[in-house]
């Protein structure tokens, strides 16, 4: 399927953003929920997130990923997305929620999409930001993406927590909704799958070494983990 030339099942780079609140008392995870008319997972109760866009590569990040996250995102990938897909999930997250993940200071020359974000008097920063999952969406499915989801400590966002005022009109329903009662919404089945990795994670500061993987293609669907040892191992997943 084509639209305006784009193929619309073409495989498409992703950030998503976990955001946990409350992580060692009363974790929550902030959600909102999809539109019916939506073409990919309508109705459906998901973390902030979107395709990459080709502006985000260059967006220059105050502070890059952890050394460890890029590692792992280097694997099994052509080139190195560090930069887009942190810039991507900082982006996803002002946009789709109005919360800011950055440090202050003036950014004059934003890109167009980034104005909103800049106008805050912030500029982004990637730091905080822990690579945790990829999942590549099965085929058959109208929109197909290769997702990289990142884990975010609320305590890292500069912004009132609770005020969703600047968000776009893409997730509604936007709330921290307490970990033990997340499976109680409708939720895509990766999401479950994430959830269940970030509840292991909650007592860990640390970003993890071995990240799962679950890759989908034309023959088969197959979880694996992406371990290599030491940074910039390059390509060595494994199952």
């Amino acid at each position: 399927m084509t639209t305006n030339g784009v193929d619309k099942t073409a495989i498409r780079d992703a950030a998503t953003i976990i955001v946990v609140r409350n992580r060692h008392t009363d974790p929550q995870i902030l959600m909102g929920q999809r539109g019916a008319k939506a073409a990919f997972f309508p109705n459906k109760f998901v973390f902030p997130g979107g395709a990459v866009d080709a502006a985000d590569a260059d967006v220059p990040l105050l502070t890059a990923l952890p050394e460890v996250c890029r590692a792992r995102l280097l694997e099994d990938a052509p080139r190195d997305m560090s930069n887009a897909l942190a810039a991507a999930a900082i982006r996803e997250l002002w946009e789709e929620t109005g919360l800011i993940l950055g440090k202050p200071g003036d950014w004059p020359d934003a890109p167009e999409d980034w104005a909103g974000f800049a106008a805050q008097g912030y500029r982004p920063d990637a730091a905080a930001l822990q690579f945790v999952f990829r999942a590549i969406t099965p085929t058959g499915r109208p929109r197909r993406f290769d997702a990289r989801f990142f884990l975010l400590d609320a305590d890292h966002i500069v912004s009132d927590l609770d005020d969703f005022s600047a968000a776009c009109d893409e997730l509604s329903h936007l709330q921290w909704i307490p970990l033990p009662k997340v499976r109680e919404f409708d939720l895509p089945f990766i999401t479950e799958v994430v959830l269940a990795e970030v509840a292991a994670r909650l007592d860990q500061a640390e970003p993890p070494v071995s990240v799962p993987f679950y890759k989908n293609d034309e023959e088969q669907n197959l979880f694996l983990r992406l371990k290599g040892v030491g940074p910039l191992t390059g390509p060595t997943y494994r199952d």
